[in-house]
């Protein structure tokens, strides 16, 4: 957010991240606030759609999501969602540091909350080579003969983990990327007390992530 002396004369000259189409730097904040939330929405809808087809067709074949997830390793996943849940913490530690205008301990926390989904994404790199390497694809691609698959739809489970996962993963790559970029902008000192909207907003999408993949842990790996 950004206020200073602008906020109480309406002056827009004084402010630089003041774009020119707000009233001053309370609206502009709140503006951001309600977009990224909205955005949000529509985000939660998509993974709605995922959740509730997983729930019907797991509801239909109940047999073969329990085989699907037994070959899962559960404690991987669990702790993708340790190192998730420790990133939320440093994401939401940065923008604590930036109201007080600590920038380097911000800055500190925005690496390893990038740090954090680098290991996220190693671990599930290294879960989607093993269900290759035995023969786990989705759909009519799983090798049954090389898997030894009990249900002979067993591809649709796997349907399902690959795209859920996948898109979650997008997320997580989307999300680094924007933190990378808040990152370099902090070490230059553009943000502060007086202005961490971005931050604040990217935080907002960072910590929607996570709280997906708190859902997809238990539903894909314990529940199957």
């Amino acid at each position: 957010m950004s206020i200073n002396s602008s906020d109480t004369n309406h002056s827009h000259s004084h402010d630089s991240h003041l774009a020119h189409h707000f009233k001053n730097a309370e609206h502009q904040f709140e503006s951001a606030k309600q977009g990224i939330w909205l955005f949000m929405v529509t985000e939660i809808l998509m993974f709605g759609g995922l959740f509730v087809g997983y729930s019907i067709f797991h509801a239909i074949y109940p047999k073969m999501f329990a085989e699907g997830a037994s070959h899962l390793d559960w404690r991987l996943g669990f702790v993708n969602t340790l190192v998730l849940i420790f990133s939320s913490y440093t994401m939401a530690m940065s923008i604590h540091h930036l109201q007080k205008n600590e920038k380097s301990k911000a800055v500190l926390k925005l690496w390893l909350t990038v740090a954090c989904g680098v290991i996220f994404m190693c671990i599930k790199a290294y879960e989607y080579s093993s269900k290759f390497h035995h023969g786990l694809f989705p759909g009519r691609y799983l090798d049954v003969a090389h898997v030894g698959a009990e249900a002979a739809n067993l591809g649709m489970y796997y349907g399902f983990y690959f795209c859920m996962t996948g898109l979650h993963g997008i997320h997580v790559l989307i999300g680094m990327g924007l933190i990378v970029w808040l990152a370099l902008r902090a070490q230059k000192g553009e943000f502060g007390e007086n202005y961490f909207t971005p931050v604040e907003g990217v935080g907002i999408f960072w910590h929607i992530v996570d709280l997906i993949w708190i859902f997809l842990f238990p539903l894909l790996y314990l529940v199957g």
